[in-house]
């Protein structure tokens, strides 16, 4: 397994080596001691699913009294998937990364609590799972307008289905409630 640092400290890249045969593959998608290594301590408390069509986009989402740290990997089709630092007093506050996961790379981003997070789906059919560092709590749900002009995502040019809470989100810096820098 390979773990790369991104642009924004804390934002991981990871690529499990993958074993291949005639009769399909065998990857590690998660290790304890491995991601302990890369300085990566949480503990993953829940799993989630999310099936979409191709122009999904889901995003940009955080929690703010029960941050979550996420472990995000595209199991069928692909995805642009995004990370924006949203912690107040952060250096790298504002700023995203992003980077394409599909079922053909198995790459995997790591998105630290703090974080807003978003996906769109690039293929006709996408599955993609991903760890939480806690639980949901729909009442502590915030979001961030996928759109805002200062963040100025480069999200892939194609027609976007949102759900209407994700097409109301404030721009970052409207936003009431985001959480700290530790």
């Amino acid at each position: 397994m390979r773990i790369s640092s991104l642009e924004i400290p804390g934002v991981l890249l990871i690529e499990p080596a993958v074993h291949g045969d005639a009769r399909g593959f065998f990857l590690e998608s998660y290790r304890r001691d491995i991601f302990r290594n890369a300085g990566v301590n949480d503990k993953f408390v829940q799993d989630n699913h999310s099936h979409s069509g191709k122009g999904v986009l889901r995003g940009l989402h955080y929690q703010l009294k029960h941050p979550q740290a996420k472990l995000v990997r595209a199991v069928r089709g692909a995805i642009f998937d995004v990370a924006v630092d949203v912690r107040r007093g952060s250096p790298t506050f504002g700023q995203w990364v992003g980077e394409q996961l599909s079922e053909e790379n198995k790459r995997m981003l790591y998105v630290p609590a703090g974080f807003a997070h978003g996906f769109c789906t690039l293929a006709e059919t996408t599955d993609v799972l991903y760890k939480c560092s806690d639980y949901h709590h729909p009442q502590d749900e915030r979001g961030i307008l996928w759109s805002d002009p200062d963040l100025a995502i480069e999200w892939p040019e194609m027609q976007f289905l949102l759900s209407e809470r994700d097409r109301v989100h404030p721009v970052l810096k409207n936003a009431q409630d985001l959480p700290d820098y530790r």
